[in-house]
């Protein structure tokens, strides 16, 4: 079926220019690089010719490609072959190179020409926090507004990502007091799931199958980040406070992060079920559950996020090592990788220096045109002559981003308008997309991995009009609505999402929380 597939995908995103110019076909075609359509039928004598004015019905063209499947050119034969090799080597590859994946090496020689290998994993840990929005309620008139929409065990069945390789072990939770509300979101019910409280993501571990093929035990952290508006640029507090104020180790007292991501990151609510205990404590003690559980195999500890999750990614990653929670009980160090999408800068240099001594990797995906890695500190950042920074280091908005960045530009990709839409440009999806065809500096836009277009469209207007992908497509169908036995239209209950686990207070101890 995968040629049928491949073949009708063909037919609909070439038709509209078949009409108009054949040039045109081939010009967009050559963005799309084999692995596009990998076993994509070579039209023949015997194949119809999707170019003709033909009466025949759409049906019966399907008919024929059904019947000549079986009957595959030898050309294609080999070619299925040679994907189904590649793919093989490349599982066995990322086995024996994952550490460099992992930024052992900060990605040295790997960036520019991009390398395959890293690229697939971005998307892949990518979709792991696009996977936060989609799973996220945020729907005003929803009374669980505010909550996941699946059961923490079926979390990737619930999103069409069946067999990812991943296991939900905890889900996390943040008190909605703090001074953030474009990041929160509350339902307008009066009867809710919860008054106080917001989830902004999970804790996950690679199951056997795909630890065989990542090499090692992989543990990832992915942070939510807004929904949709920027506005919460403005929520920031734009003033920078020492990490150590909020009872996070650092023996730098001048190592500083912005005010409002330590607020989300260490408020805890005691009077509410789901976050009576901060998001620092639902991390770290989970964190060292897994450590402890995974003793005796080779694990990675894996952080991601985008916008303002990719802010919390890069907090939590330096507080789990300069905790010393990677470090295990045989002294060996499991190493940490932050991959932040569209992320903003989150404490002063001092800070930079302190993560980066630590050996936390972080490898910052941006898009060019996008507003939010430009802030905080538009006026005083890494960009500014060091002597400047040197006088400036101890303001309260004197900023420095960390790690290796990936700028990518969305105006080189052939599929999107080139427009200056804020939104746009920091959209989850639209990077993945640039991922998929970036092939290094000046290097021309094709598309490897063959991600679906139509997702850049999910929950913005980016792609072009010509390829009729409707925009903020995504929507639950009749709003979550459905029949009870009445024929009644009502809001169905969800199973009560998990909270905290019964051994926290275990672990809390131990690690003198």
């Amino acid at each position: 079926m995968a040629s049928l597939s491949n073949s009708i995908l063909t037919f609909r995103t070439t038709t509209p220019y078949q009409h108009e110019d054949t040039t045109t076909f081939r010009l967009v075609d050559s963005f799309l690089s084999s692995s596009y359509f990998p076993n994509r039928v070579k039209l023949s004598t015997r194949t119809p010719s999707l170019s003709s004015k033909t009466s025949r019905s759409f049906t019966s063209i399907i008919n024929e490609f059904e019947e000549g499947k079986g009957n595959k050119p030898v050309d294609q034969l080999e070619e299925s072959k040679s994907t189904t090799t590649t793919t093989k080597i490349q599982e066995s590859e990322l086995a024996d190179r994952w550490l460099e994946i992992h930024g052992q090496d900060d990605w040295v020689g790997m960036l520019d020409p991009m390398e395959s290998l890293l690229r697939n994993e971005l998307i892949r840990y990518g979709e792991m926090a696009q996977a936060c929005y989609d799973a996220f309620d945020f729907d005003p008139y929803s009374k669980y507004c505010g909550s996941c929409k699946f059961p923490r065990r079926k979390f990737f069945d619930g999103l069409g990502m069946t067999d990812y390789g991943y296991d939900i072990t905890r889900y996390l939770y943040a008190t909605s007091n703090i001074n953030l509300p474009n990041f929160f979101k509350q339902s307008r019910w009066p009867k809710v799931w919860s008054k106080n409280a917001n989830w902004i993501g999970y804790v996950a571990v690679s199951n056997d199958e795909m630890s065989k093929r990542l090499g090692r035990r992989d543990i990832t952290i992915a942070w939510r980040g807004t929904v949709t508006r920027l506005e919460w640029i403005a929520d920031l507090m734009d003033y920078l406070r020492p990490i150590n104020s909020d009872n996070i180790p650092c023996p730098d007292p001048h190592a500083k992060v912005e005010s409002g991501f330590l607020d989300l990151y260490t408020d805890k609510d005691e009077k509410c079920r789901y976050c009576k205990f901060s998001a620092r404590e639902q991390i770290l003690t989970e964190v060292k559950r897994l450590v402890e559980m995974y003793s005796d195999e080779k694990i990675s500890i894996t952080v991601t996020g985008h916008s303002l999750g990719s802010a919390l990614a890069i907090l939590s990653a330096y507080d789990i090592v300069e905790t010393g929670l990677n470090v295990r009980a045989d002294a060996s160090v499991a190493p940490i990788c932050v991959f932040s999408f569209s992320g903003p800068r989150v404490g002063n240099i001092r800070f930079k220096e302190r993560i980066e001594k630590l050996g936390v990797k972080v490898l910052r995906v941006v898009n060019v045109h996008d507003i939010v890695p430009k802030s905080p500190g538009l006026v005083l950042n890494e960009h500014s002559p060091s002597m400047v920074m040197k006088i400036c280091e101890g303001l309260p908005w004197s900023y420095s981003h960390v790690g290796v960045e990936l700028a990518l530009d969305h105006k080189n990709s052939p599929f999107l308008k080139p427009t200056n839409d804020l939104v746009c440009a920091h959209n989850l999806e639209a990077h993945l997309h640039l991922l998929d065809g970036y092939h290094g500096k000046g290097r021309r836009f094709v598309l490897s991995k063959g991600r679906d277009i139509a997702l850049v469209n999910k929950a913005c207007d980016f792609l072009k009009d010509h390829y009729c992908v409707p925009p903020n497509w995504r929507q639950d169908e009749n709003k979550g609505m459905i029949r009870d036995k009445d024929g009644r239209w009502i809001q169905p209950e969800r199973p009560r999402l998990d909270d905290h686990p019964p051994d926290i207070h275990h672990y809390l101890k131990h690690l003198g929380l």
